[in-house]
């Protein structure tokens, strides 16, 4: 029981951490800046649907999709590893991950077109990006059922906590403060970054002793 406990906790902070919805809030507020009320909730419920759907099928499926790629499991640690601790090396620094990188957002005069952006870039990269789909693969890997539902419902928390950061942004926003913004993104950077080496140490002694 005590291992669920501690298993949770780490899960549901490592996904905290590589989410960050108070980071991604100013991201969600630009790209959906010229969008009434209704629209806005539209667009952050649509997008972290599908960026749920899409950590939902990594996790229960992510052996399956490595092995239909011929991709060790312990290569996938490595690289995700790297990865994950290069997102969070670039936020204690103040900078943006370009696998988090919205890029330049275009707003269409359409409602279908607004809606868009749920997907992309919001869904994908930003919320279920490649750091974020290997750092559930990881989670999951060599576990019981219990710890993928636990992962799964970890990350469907953080969903939950990202969509009430993002329909009360501009309020949240504006009585914390961008420097609170900024001391927030730099200490959930230094939490990837520990997980992310974390993640390369244990791929990198599993490959070690898959050659003895």
């Amino acid at each position: 029981m005590h291992e669920l406990v501690a298993y949770t906790g780490t899960v549901v902070m490592g996904f905290f951490a590589i989410m960050n919805p108070l980071a991604n809030t100013p991201v969600f507020l630009g790209l959906t800046s010229d969008d009434d009320a209704a629209t806005r909730k539209a667009v952050a419920r649509n997008s972290l649907l599908l960026a749920f759907a899409i950590i939902a099928v990594f996790s229960f499926a992510g052996n399956l999709i490595l092995e239909m790629f011929g991709i060790t499991l312990f290569s996938f640690r490595v690289a995700g590893g790297i990865l994950v601790f290069g997102i969070g090396y670039n936020m204690l620094h103040g900078e943006q991950s370009k696998v988090h990188q919205p890029g330049t957002a275009v707003v269409a005069a359409s409602h279908e077109a607004q809606l868009s952006v749920a997907v992309s870039p919001l869904a994908v990269p930003i919320l279920a990006g490649p750091g974020t789909i290997a750092t559930a693969m990881n989670f999951v890997a060599e576990r019981t059922p219990t710890h993928i539902m636990i992962t799964v419902g970890s990350f469907a928390l953080i969903c939950l906590i990202s969509y009430a950061f993002f329909v009360s942004g501009e309020r949240l926003i504006h009585y914390i403060g961008d420097n609170a913004v900024n001391a927030i993104t730099k200490m959930m950077g230094l939490i990837l970054a520990v997980i992310g080496v974390q993640m390369f140490i244990e791929g990198a002694y599993d490959a070690i002793q898959s050659f003895r």
